[in-house]
C-alpha cells in the first residue's frame, strides 16, 4: 500500500512539473490539466513488483526439486552393504591410528587464525588492483603516486605483523612448547 502511495506521488509530482511547464509555454489551461490527467492515467502502476523475479523463483524451485530428488532416489533405490573396510574411516590412503579425539596445541589454532587473516589482507589487494589506474589520477588525488604509496603502507603494516610472529617463533613448528620442555 505505501509503495502504490509513493507511486502515485512521484507521478503527481512529475505531472505538475509538466503542468508548470506548459502553462509558462502559455497554452490554454484547459489543455494544460487535460495532458497532466491524460500523462496520469495513461502510465498503469505495475500490478506485481515481483514479476520480475519470478524467472529466478521457478530456477530456484527447479534446481531444489533436482537436488532433492537424486538424494531421495539414492536412498530409496541405492543398495546398502555395510563391511568393515567401508565403515572405517578414509584418511587419504593412511591407516588411522590412535584416537580420533586427540588434543592440539594452541600453537595449531594460533597458525590457523594467522593464515586466515593474511589470507583476507592479501584478498584486499585485489580491489586495490580495480581500481588502481583511478587512484593513479592528479586530477582527483593529487599525486599520480597516491595508489602506490597506499598499498606500500598497507604492505609496510602487513609486513611488521608478519616479522612479529615470526620474531615470537609461532611459526616454528620444531620448537618446543612450554616452560618444562
Amino acid at each position: 500500500m505505501a509503495a502504490n502511495f509513493l507511486f502515485i506521488l512521484t507521478r503527481l509530482g512529475r505531472c505538475a512539473q509538466k503542468l508548470d511547464t506548459l502553462q509558462r509555454k502559455k497554452l490554454n489551461s484547459k489543455v494544460c490539466y487535460m495532458f497532466v490527467a491524460l500523462s496520469i492515467y495513461s502510465s498503469s502502476m505495475p500490478d506485481n513488483y515481483f514479476a520480475p523475479y519470478l524467472p529466478l523463483l521457478i530456477h530456484i524451485l527447479f534446481a531444489l526439486g533436482i537436488a532433492s530428488g537424486m538424494v531421495l532416489l539414492s536412498a530409496l533405490l541405492g543398495k546398502r552393504r555395510p563391511t568393515r573396510a567401508k565403515m572405517s574411516p578414509y584418511e587419504c590412503g593412511i591407516q588411522p591410528t590412535g584416537d580420533a579425539r586427540q588434543r592440539f596445541t594452541v600453537k595449531f589454532y594460533l597458525v590457523a587464525m594467522l593464515f586466515i587473516l593474511f589470507d583476507v589482507e592479501a584478498v584486499f589487494l585485489y580491489p586495490w588492483a580495480v581500481i588502481f589506474r583511478d587512484l593513479s589520477d592528479p586530477k582527483t588525488y593529487g599525486s599520480r603516486f597516491f595508489g602506490f604509496t597506499e598499498m606500500l603502507v598497507y604492505i609496510g603494516i602487513v609486513l611488521v605483523g608478519f616479522f612479529y610472529i615470526w620474531k615470537k617463533g609461532v611459526l616454528d613448528w620444531n620448537k618446543p612448547e612450554g616452560k618444562d620442555a
